[in-house]
């Protein structure tokens, strides 16, 4: 908020200064581009030159999920998002609860990835992500209304898997739901047999989503979707990995700079801190992969202290919860998260398809 503050009230002082210039027949106004007081894009030079005026809104700082695993703070203002995307679709309120399937795009050079969401995501989520959300929103008159829409305010909600693919799902069972399709999907995605055998189609094309023969085996990726869905929406509160071994924690000093391994040969140990390790890490946890990278890798990258080379913004997550020890904890909580996620997916069936 004070960034985005600091921000706003410059561009005011632009826009104003721009136009008493302009009113003073002064050629060519020269505007600031300084980086470390503003970021012009082509929609705010455009409501510059309208002289309109942007006003703070604390009610459109949203928690977005940047990378897999990281979370941050959005602000949702639509003047200061150059391209929004869908997210106003999906999450069109902080009280929208929505699922979103995020899949690698097309053109990605690292090997498909999925990853699911109940936050907004970013367009670099895993790579160029395309989006398929459990529901969507469109904005409405109340007097537009049906009598069986469901409305959150100013928006009615829609289903994202259409009545065509329910009904093509319920040849299998006619007691099949849309949310049954939609962790079958993510099951699926997770699939390695899948995966190897659409590897190619993968790389230039969004997926393409069989349906197996038999319930039983839509059951067991459905199952397998709704574990590894609740897995990666809930890895905040997953169970400590048992196995590890852990120094330093008398030292009480859970702020981290940028955590690392030993060496490129051993990842077994994470040196925390210059005071912890966490060391009896097993070599399984790193097989869960996402955009090219394991999941503790990206946590390890993402959870470090930065600054923007250009904004000289300072990215300190040390500040992102109240709990002092709350990224050590997670990166116990991601190995754990990551051991279990492998299990599931090893125990996947092969795909019985014609196709």
């Amino acid at each position: 908020m004070n960034n985005v503050s600091r921000m706003i009230a410059f561009y005011n002082n632009q826009r104003e200064f721009y136009h008493k210039t302009k009113s003073e027949a002064v050629p060519t106004p020269v505007i600031s581009s300084d980086p470390t007081k503003i970021s012009w894009t082509v929609n705010l030079k455009k409501d510059m030159e309208k002289n309109n005026i942007v006003l703070i809104s604390p009610d459109s700082i949203r928690e977005a999920i940047y990378r897999p695993f990281n979370k941050r703070y959005v602000y949702t203002q639509r003047s200061l998002i150059e391209r929004p995307g869908q997210f106003n679709e999906f999450f069109p309120t902080p009280q929208t609860k929505n699922l979103v399937i995020c899949v690698s795009g097309i053109g990605v050079t690292k090997d498909f990835s999925v990853i699911i969401t109940d936050i907004i995501p970013d367009f670099e989520l895993i790579g160029k992500s395309q989006c398929f959300p459990l529901y969507y929103y469109e904005s409405i008159e109340h007097d537009q209304l049906g009598l069986f829409d469901q409305t959150e305010t100013d928006y009615i909600r829609r289903d994202g898997i259409s009545d065509f693919v329910l009904d093509q799902a319920r040849t299998l069972n006619p007691r099949i739901s849309k949310e049954d399709v939609f962790y079958y999907i993510y099951g699926l995605l997770h699939s390695l047999d899948y995966r190897k055998r659409f590897s190619a189609d993968l790389k230039k094309s969004l997926p393409h989503i069989p349906l197996p023969e038999t319930f039983s085996m839509f059951k067991v990726f459905a199952d397998a979707g709704r574990k590894l869905a609740d897995l990666h929406l809930n890895y905040e509160n997953s169970s400590i990995c048992p196995s590890v071994i852990m120094s330093g924690l008398e030292s009480n000093d859970f702020r981290v700079e940028k955590m690392r391994f030993p060496s490129k040969e051993d990842k077994r140990t994470i040196i925390y801190n210059s005071s912890i390790r966490v060391e009896n890490i097993p070599q399984i946890a790193y097989e869960y992969v996402i955009n090219g990278k394991s999941a503790i890798e990206w946590l390890m990258e993402r959870y470090s202290v930065s600054i923007n080379s250009e904004s000289k913004i300072i990215n300190d997550p040390n500040g992102w919860s109240e709990n002092p020890r709350y990224i050590f904890d997670l990166l116990l909580r991601v190995i754990q998260m990551s051991i279990d996620s492998v299990n599931i997916i090893a125990k996947l069936p092969k795909l019985n398809l014609d196709c």
